[in-house]
């Protein structure tokens, strides 16, 4: 089977080449015969990857040492989820991946518009079928999974420790499925502005893959902070980090898109707005890839400087340069036939959110690049840190909470003084009952002021719209409360489950104000010794040593401490942190010492301790952190993907009554 992958893999450049130039030559000669060839070419390619990947899984599975692989990412000492997860752990396997989604992403794209925007398909089906090719020949060539050594060694050198957890099986691939679904509007795009058929036509599908971006790339995003937040041991879910940034670009974009889609399908306007939105959301997904794999930034999440960073570059000049070309040169078709009647409505409020959005993205890929652009331009890197991520994008990302709030409020086209005051009355008392509270309460902080204000706001907005549409089904229909509400959502799914997504907005919000309220303290501890201190929430906490434990585990030399909790005088249990220093079957050392933490979470807030060392005399060196609201992180990020789906689930067909 191995050899069978091998090979397939060689194949499916080929087929993916094949499928390029037929499908091009296809739309250019309008030859239904080339074009259905070229998208057969694209199923081939599909069943190929997956032969290949199949072939790598059976390698990895089965311990074949001989491939570079195999032995660089796996041992036989490791969990088998784990050897399993190896597939996308590291760079060359992660590339087969990526073409396993595109194609299968491509072969549904196809599969899906049998029946319409015909004209389009065959750019449609070129421009998948480059970007695959792309991908093949950089796996095959650049970071081939099937590279054999010249020896075939004992035992492999095994998955990074840090990559051995939990959220490491599951956040990679959801990014990848986010990544790569930015291909197929893309792909849409550009059938759009070769053939200029710039009208609605193309936005349907669009929307869908770009909703099917969205949701992974929520659900990875919030995956990998939670991976950050258990495994790293800094006490944090976000550092502003370059692939941090690298995922969170398209995602904004991706956002941004999906909010212009409405005014462009409501009010015909906005299609520059969306093709470069779209077009954006593809390149930063290369961008974002191209960081991961280049090593030109320092990152815990990036692989090691490797030719494949240099292939991405080319790639990347090429795609910018071919699109700006076709944007340019398609200018006067995206012209759109009406023009913005008014700054207070509904089109207004969405250009404002778009802007903000924009902008937050340009200030991240700003600081994301500054560190390469002052070595290309001075020699010397500088590093942008957090304090420039968070001094120019908490002002922004509270504008855009509060604009979160304001679209659904405003009338299309131009709202009256009247239709304002009634739509803001109760929202806005609810926002400045909330900041007036927590302000009696005694907060001070002036951003978790703002926040928590803005957040009573936007929730008031989403409370005030489901309450109104539940009432008037429950007078026109007589339905229960529930029944009301399961029904309106179900008939309504676009606009509902959007706010569904933005509940989880003001969630992620609430607890990101928290971080306000953080307490962060350096603890030494000898067996016996005791730590008090006070929480954020005014609760006496005392930390009593149970001394240090040395033993080994299945794959791992562990060294933790155990700590008695008391919190107001009652007992919480025993909290652990360890040290691991991983080894392999021979009991070699592999990679550094890593840190497991210790966690006591409630919905108020998580008491977080790290074992950052012992001394000679059996004293533990802690870091104890009291993170307020972390939980909330979770729920927010859980929310705005179930609104996701409720926004993607494909709505039932009403069957109309047969006449006569």
């Amino acid at each position: 089977m191995i050899l069978i992958g091998e090979l397939s893999l060689w194949v499916a450049v080929v087929m993916a080449a094949w499928t390029a130039t037929v499908s091009f030559a296809g739309g250019k000669l309008r030859r239904a015969d080339l074009i259905a060839s070229g998208e057969r070419g694209l199923y081939a390619s599909f069943a190929l990857v997956l032969l290949a990947s199949i072939g790598l899984w059976t390698a990895l599975l089965s311990h074949d040492f001989s491939l570079e692989y195999v032995a660089s990412n796996t041992s036989r000492n490791m969990p088998a989820i784990y050897v399993f997860a190896a597939f996308w752990g590291g760079q060359a396997g992660s590339m087969l991946f990526w073409a396993l989604i595109l194609s299968l992403y491509g072969t549904l794209a196809v599969l899906s518009s049998r029946n319409r925007s015909r004209d389009l398909m065959p750019w449609v089906t070129g421009t998948i079928g480059v970007v695959l090719l792309f991908f093949l020949l950089t796996t095959c060539l650049g970071a081939n999974p099937y590279t054999r050594l010249p020896f075939v060694p004992i035992d492999g050198r095994g998955l990074n420790p840090q990559l051995q957890n939990p959220g490491m099986a599951i956040h990679p691939p959801n990014l990848y499925l986010g990544y790569v679904a930015t291909t197929i509007p893309f792909a849409f795009a550009i059938g759009s502005l070769v053939t200029r058929r710039l009208d609605n036509e193309w936005l349907g599908a669009v929307r869908r893959w770009a909703l099917v971006s969205w949701f992974f790339l929520t659900v990875g995003i919030t995956l990998g902070m939670w991976w950050a937040y258990v495994e790293l041991g800094w006490g944090g879910y976000w550092a502003w980090d370059p692939v941090e940034n690298a995922s969170f670009l398209p995602w904004l974009t991706g956002t941004a898109f999906l909010h212009s889609i409405m005014i462009q399908e409501k009010r015909g306007m906005l299609k520059k707005w969306n093709v470069i939105l779209v077009v954006a959301t593809f390149l930063l997904a290369i961008l974002g890839t191209f960081i991961t794999r280049s090593g030109i930034i320092s990152s815990v999440h990036a692989f090691a400087q490797s030719p494949v960073g240099t292939w991405f570059a080319g790639f990347l000049i090429a795609a910018i340069a071919v699109t700006a070309f076709l944007v340019t040169t398609r200018l006067r078709d995206l012209e759109a036939p009406v023009t913005l009647e008014s700054v207070v409505s509904r089109e207004a409020a969405f250009l404002y959110n778009n802007l903000v959005l924009c902008g937050i993205a340009f200030s991240v890929l700003w600081g994301t690049l500054f560190p390469i652009i002052s070595e290309w331009v001075r020699g010397t890197k500088i590093t942008v840190g957090p304090p420039f991520f968070n001094a120019v994008n908490i002002p922004l990302g509270l504008l855009l909470l509060g604009l979160t709030g304001v679209g659904p409020l405003i009338a299309w086209r131009r709202a009256s003084s009247a239709n304002l005051k009634r739509q803001f009355a109760a929202p806005s008392i609810a926002g400045l009952a909330t900041g007036a509270l927590l302000l009696a309460a005694g907060m001070r902080d002036a951003y978790a002021l703002i926040s928590y204000t803005l957040a009573g706001f936007v929730l008031g907005t989403i409370v005030q719209e489901f309450y109104k549409g539940t009432a008037a089904r429950r007078t026109i229909h007589g339905e229960s409360i529930p029944v009301a509400l399961v029904r309106l959502v179900a008939r309504n799914r676009r606009r509902y489950g959007g706010y569904i997504v933005h509940l989880g907005v003001v969630v992620l919000f609430s607890a990101f104000a928290g971080l306000a309220f953080k307490q962060e303290l350096d603890v030494t501890l000898r067996p016996g010794e005791s730590y008090t201190a006070r929480d954020p929430f005014g609760h006496d906490w005392r930390f009593v040593s149970q001394g240090i434990s040395r033993f080994e585990a299945s794959n791992r030399d562990v060294v933790a401490i155990g700590l008695d909790v008391f919190r107001d005088g009652r007992r919480v249990g025993v909290m652990t942190s360890e040290q691991r220093q991983y080894r392999d079957s021979r009991g070699n050392p592999t990679f550094n010492p890593s840190t497991e933490v210790g966690i006591h979470g409630t919905l108020k807030e998580d008491t977080y301790i790290v074992l950052a060392g012992v001394t000679g005399d059996e004293t533990a060196e802690l870091r104890i952190n009291f993170n307020p609201l972390v939980w909330w992180v979770w729920y927010g990020g859980a929310i705005m993907a179930i609104g996701g789906l409720i926004v993607m689930w494909p709505a039932a067909e009403r069957r109309r009554p047969a006449s006569g």
